[in-house]
């Protein structure tokens, strides 16, 4: 089997020294005669620019990365994962959630749930649903971890599980069951947007044939609602392997946020790329 990778940054801002990392990490893995794929994660629209994707493809080159043509661009395929969200609802697995953030954090917070779940309120009672949609109130389309339970069953919910060849944090690695519980009923979809996060991903890894997702290890607890997205839609789950995660001298990882060292600012100072692959151990 030809082993695919894949790039998939969010063009928010520059690139820095974990990006690097994390693209190096899967594009030597497809060296051995594989494939290796850049995906531009675009879905925000508030704050993705096209200045920040040419400085990504800029960075990527100048770091030797050579990728397939044409790129993906996700904000190019909003009904793609428009359709995945009606199949979805034809199915009555999404439900309509009116809630601020406000709202449900005090909605959960008597809420009775086991160790390791994450709880959400639920639906509403349909008398509420149609008051908000009557006052055309802003809602998110979520995913019901019950009615997905129900429709996969018991056997194969318990079943739902992934090959991890990295580490996550804790250390884990090997075949692992996955527990979509410790996420809840996760967002898929907005009123106003056609796609969020996590049926995004795991709709363009099945279409590109990704057989390994290499990511950083902050990404480990996306996979368990991810593997339940796949299996609800028929898409195969690839291999995953989270790789660490580079922190700068004060121990905190690198992060666009805290506007660490870009890539493009180690270019203007003289770094070479084989010097920062060298540095990154490559």
């Amino acid at each position: 089997m030809v082993q695919v990778t894949r790039f998939a940054p969010s063009p928010t801002g520059l690139l820095h020294r974990g990006h690097a990392f994390s693209a190096l990490t899967a594009w030597h893995a497809a060296q051995a005669g594989g494939r290796f794929l850049l995906r531009l994660e675009d879905i925000d629209p508030t704050r993705c620019r096209p200045e920040f994707e040419a400085a990504i493809l800029e960075d990527l080159g100048w770091l030797g990365l050579d990728w397939e043509q044409p790129v993906r661009r996700q904000s190019d395929h909003l009904a793609d994962y428009a359709g995945v969200i009606e199949a979805l609802q034809r199915r009555g697995l999404l439900y309509r959630c009116f809630r601020t953030r406000k709202e449900i954090l005090d909605a959960i917070g008597d809420a009775p749930h086991g160790p390791g779940e994450a709880a959400t309120p639920g639906p509403h009672t349909p008398a509420e649903e149609a008051a908000f949609l009557a006052a055309d109130r802003p809602f998110a389309w979520r995913l019901s971890l019950d009615r997905a339970r129900d429709a996969l069953g018991e056997a194969i919910w318990n079943a739902l599980a992934f090959i991890e060849e990295g580490a996550g944090p804790d250390g884990e690695r090997g075949r692992i069951k996955a527990r979509p519980e410790t996420a809840g009923d996760v967002i898929l979809a907005r009123k106003d947007a056609a796609t969020a996060y996590h049926l995004a991903v795991t709709h363009d890894d099945a279409l590109q044939g990704v057989t390994h997702v290499i990511r950083g290890e902050d990404l480990f607890e996306a996979t368990h609602i991810q593997v339940l997205l796949q299996t609800l839609m028929g898409w195969p789950t690839p291999v995953y392997r989270h790789h660490r995660l580079l922190a700068g001298e004060d121990g905190r990882r690198y992060a666009k946020r805290d506007r660490s060292v870009t890539l493009a600012e180690f270019r203007a100072a003289g770094v070479t790329p084989a010097g920062l692959r060298a540095e990154l151990g490559f």
